[in-house]
């Protein structure tokens, strides 16, 4: 008896779920990627090198936190840790997301990863809140991944090309900062991440004199190191309160 093989992703109904549900989020993210694009293309770098990046990195956080480090001619280790420290949420992310992934090929859980976003990832666990492989997660999250890749790179890459018809009073450094912001806000749920919110933006304000940048590590430093402490003390609690 044969088994026939398994049918594609794209042809599961979650995977309709879930590029419907992050279709919600596309023109923010859409907004966010030409805002990105159009400042890559202002920064002088070569176009070539820019559309790599943003296949590569494909992490706009990251993008933005480096431009003005390799525009100043910054030291490349300050680049790699900026951009290591802008990106260190996704160990969290990858922690979360371990037990549904475990057991799959090392090759497939790389390209998880690649596609692996902040969005996709609320989205994911708020479908699939139980820690356990089901045969529509994955379904699920291609669906919402695609419809995430396409959202952000088609205006980040007409962003690098356009940059010059841009003018430059269009104050789109201030519009990425707000759309930056409604992105953040919509991750913030519960105490802790309101907390931990807060403090990276008081460390934000508080390091902006720090020369490349640096206070944005600072603010992301301060942040991961509230998260920890607060999740250390929920893990304690509950063996306090089994002790009294």
């Amino acid at each position: 008896m044969t088994v026939a093989p398994a049918a594609p992703a794209w042809r599961h109904p979650e995977f309709a779920r879930g590029a419907r549900e992050m279709a919600g989020t596309a023109l923010g993210i859409a907004a966010w990627g030409l805002i990105t694009g159009v400042a890559m293309g202002k920064s002088g770098l070569p176009p070539a090198l820019m559309v790599m990046m943003s296949l590569l990195v494909f992490a706009g956080s990251a993008q933005l936190a480096v431009l003005p480090l390799m525009a100043a001619g910054a030291p490349l280790w300050v680049v790699w840790a900026t951009a290591l420290c802008v990106n260190l949420r996704f160990m969290i992310f990858s922690a979360q997301w371990r037990p549904y992934v475990m057991g799959r090929p090392l090759g497939e859980r790389l390209c998880l990863a690649y596609f692996a976003a902040d969005l996709n990832f609320v989205m994911f666990l708020r479908r699939f809140p139980e820690p356990r492989p089901e045969p529509a997660q994955l379904p699920y999250y291609w669906g919402g991944a695609a419809a995430n890749w396409f959202a952000w790179q088609i205006p980040s890459i007409s962003g690098i090309f356009l940059a010059d018809a841009v003018p430059v009073h269009w104050g789109f450094g201030f519009a990425g900062t707000l759309a930056l912001v409604g992105v953040a806000a919509s991750l913030l749920h519960g105490r802790a991440t309101g907390l931990a919110g807060a403090v990276a933006g008081c460390a934000a304000v508080a390091a902006y004199g720090l020369p490349f940048k640096l206070n944005i590590v600072v603010a992301i430093a301060a942040a991961v190191a509230i998260g920890l402490l607060i999740d250390h003390h929920t893990r304690e609690s509950p063996a306090m309160d089994d002790r009294t």
